[in-house]
């Protein structure tokens, strides 16, 4: 029998062994796991023996490829592990995924920890081939060194196992963190009977909660913690009551304040699990000599210095303080004059704050949320994305894990392959919250000829179709999509072949959410809009005085909404540069979380409040000592956004400016990793960024839409 024989059969055996094409949803199991592990670790090892041995030349064919190869294809298939545990949880899935992580990670932190091999890639580095290196490679090495540095392979030899275990140990408490919190979510119900406590609530979110409850076998409506069920209880219910109880489960998830199960004990409380992540980090820095891991963390990043991004965020603070303080006041006297609430309770804030809107702007989310059916927004979306990068979009078939789920491929004017993607749109029983991009697989040309083309998994958390209606989006939902879908072009358009610097691979973290961001923006044209928008009911698009409305409120409490952000932000530097858990006796996380909240907002965060326990970016996201970077990076895209508008009121009159675009797409999303992200921002605009697009963008400085 030949060796293809053999892998054909392996392949059909066991589907995270075929790497032919598109994953086999429809064939993997649990039980496929395991064993496709051992395979591909046992040829990663050998791939690692071979490269760092002595007798290897030191070239990038016999280093970097061998490593790269093995180690893509054990990647390939442990992220489509990772992900079905992330939107189709099950017990046997998890458990799986929790008996092999690490294993994965223990791989990962001996290649990181591998003297010989970093030798040999500090060989190629200094060869005199280096010169001959495409900027590409040059690139890969240099981030290569640094990451065997972080990784510890200076560390002398008697301090690298213990080192290897913190690594294995913060992947363990990261997937405790993530699972408790979708197991605290998914646990709580709360049940309606009566119907006038649905009163102020739109009528889909009414029919989901029955059909929810039927679902259960039980009468009435089920609200869950889940947030197309919680948050329009937060923005519309008039039952108070229900509201608080909503609030106080939202906020106390993962805690020990949540509700008990089991043998009396919280099994879910995240409390140890946070302290412990940052004992282990904080150790992690020391054996490497830094003072703190916000400086490990800042390593890869574009900021300098822990100093430099807090002053940042002061910076910003202190700018959005003044818009933010009459945000809140605003707000108080609305709820004490026009709803009767003289003591505004953190559970009625929101409502409040929809109250307000729709009273100063007269129009509800909910009227708007009408205009945005699931099919309008997805053609509205890929036709600036075709108007703007030159690609076409179309439906294309694959195996999927849940027959919500969609595929689509990307191509060039003249047909040939550019990408593909999933969509899995809708929030469900044993899917993790929240919305995000991961990569199926990256773009790299293949040894044996070719280009392997990239495909992206985009995952939201929206509403799905009840009622035998159509899916309508929030506007906040329509944005949220154009975001991860931004996250997704910079993986999907990258015209880069090398696997390291591929896409948003070896991208600065804090530059990362740059085309992200600037996705967003679009959400506010008008030509925009009016292709995206079709009535559920009678297919008008959006009118142009509803849209005025939306304009005139788009930077509604846009001061708060900021303050929010720099306190996530700043706790999440606080926390890994000063905060030392058995030195500050006596003060919790959650302690730190309300003295941040206390200095830097204006709203006062309820007692009960343990938001830290579900703060899935920091814990279990890779945003540790990163949060920053959603701020940081919207400086950088409401300056490249800034490029459109000047285009539309120079020549083209509207910001799906074709010639910006193609310049966008060559300069930002092509190259990936392959450069710094300043010399990419730098190569688009022709200077360094500047804050003030941001600050106008939010209303903050004259120039934009009116507060």
């Amino acid at each position: 029998m030949t060796d293809t024989t053999l892998a054909t059969s392996a392949q059909q055996a066991n589907p995270l062994l075929d790497f032919s094409d598109l994953p086999r949803f429809g064939d993997i199991k649990p039980e496929h796991v395991t064993p496709a592990l051992d395979v591909l670790l046992a040829d990663a090892k050998a791939a690692v023996e071979r490269a760092s041995a002595p007798g290897t030349p030191a070239t990038w064919k016999d280093v970097v490829e061998t490593v790269e190869a093995a180690s893509e294809r054990l990647s390939r298939a442990w992220s489509i592990a990772g992900h079905l545990n992330a939107v189709a949880d099950t017990p046997e899935l998890r458990a799986v995924y929790g008996e092999n992580l690490p294993r994965v990670t223990e791989f990962a932190a001996s290649v990181g920890q591998n003297l010989a091999l970093y030798e040999k890639y500090k060989a190629i580095a200094a060869s005199d081939a280096f010169a001959g290196l495409s900027a590409e490679r040059k690139k890969i090495l240099d981030n290569s060194l640094r990451d065997f540095r972080l990784s510890g392979a200076e560390l002398p030899e008697d301090r690298k196992p213990r080192f290897a275990q913190l690594q294995e140990e913060q992947a363990g408490l990261s997937k405790a963190f993530s699972d408790h919190v979708l197991d605290a979510t998914n646990a709580f119900a709360y049940f309606v009977t009566q119907e006038s406590e649905l009163a102020g609530l739109p009528e889909d979110v009414i029919e989901a909660a029955r059909e929810a409850a039927q679902k259960d076998g039980k009468e009435g409506w089920k609200f869950t913690l889940h947030f197309p069920s919680y948050f329009p209880v937060m923005q519309y219910a008039e039952h108070r009551p229900m509201r608080e109880a909503m609030y106080r489960a939202y906020v106390t998830r993962a805690s020990e304040l949540g509700e008990m199960y089991g043998n009396g004990k919280n099994e879910w409380d995240n409390t140890a699990n946070v302290a412990e992540h940052l004992q282990l980090r904080a150790e992690e820095a020391h054996t490497l000599g830094y003072q703190n891991f916000a400086e490990v963390s800042l390593a890869p990043k574009m900021a300098e210095s822990p100093a430099q991004v807090i002053a940042f965020l002061e910076d910003l603070a202190k700018r959005a303080r003044p818009h933010a303080e009459n945000d809140w006041m605003e707000l108080r006297a609305f709820a004490a004059t026009e709803l009767g609430m003289p003591e505004l309770q953190p559970w009625d804030a929101t409502f409040a704050s929809e109250r307000l809107r729709q009273q100063r702007y007269s129009f509800s989310e909910n009227e708007v949320k009408q205009y945005f059916p699931q099919e309008a927004v997805l053609k509205g979306l890929f036709k600036v994305t075709e108007t703007l990068f030159g690609v076409s979009i179309r439906r294309d078939e694959a195996a999927v894990w849940h027959p919500d789920v969609r595929f689509f491929r990307v191509e060039n004017k003249d047909g040939s392959l550019v990408a593909q993607f999933y969509l899995d749109l809708y929030a469900r029983e044993g899917k993790r919250g929240g919305a995000w991009m991961d990569d199926a697989r990256s773009r790299h040309k293949i040894v044996t000829g070719g280009v392997q083309t990239p495909v992206a998994y985009l995952t939201c958390n929206f509403s799905a179709p009840v009622g035998g209606k159509p899916a309508c989006f929030t506007h906040d939902e329509v944005i949220t999509l154009f975001h991860e879908f931004g996250h997704g072009l910079h993986h999907m358009l990258t015209r880069v072949d090398e696997l390291g610097v591929s896409g948003i691979n070896g991208v600065e973290w804090d530059a990362v959410e740059l085309p992200s961001q600037f996705m967003e923006n679009f959400c506010w044209e008008w030509d925009v809009l009016t292709d995206m928008s079709s009535h559920v009911e009678t297919g008008a698009p959006l009118p142009r005085e509803l849209f005025d409305k939306m304009l005139a409120a788009k930077n509604f409490q846009s001061g708060l909404g900021t303050l929010r952000q720099i306190v996530f932000s700043m706790f999440d530097m606080v926390l890994h540069t000063s905060y030392d858990p058995s030195r500050d006796e006596g003060k919790t996380v959650n302690d730190i979380a309300r003295e941040i909240n206390e200095k830097f907002h204006v709203v006062p965060q309820a007692p009960f409040s343990r938001w830290p326990n579900t703060f899935s970016h920091v814990f279990a996201g890779g945003y540790a000592a990163g949060y920053y970077s959603y701020k940081w990076a919207e400086v950088l895209s409401a300056d490249a956004y800034a490029a459109f508008e000047e285009a539309a009121q120079a020549a083209s009159g509207s910001v799906l400016d074709g010639e910006t675009g193609i310049r966008y797409r060559r300069e930002i999303l092509e190259v990936g990793g392959s450069r710094p992200a300043m010399d990419s921002f730098k190569a688009f605009r022709g200077r360094e960024p500047n804050i003030d697009a941001l600050l106008r963008h939010n209303g903050m400085i004259a120039g934009d839409a009116a507060r």
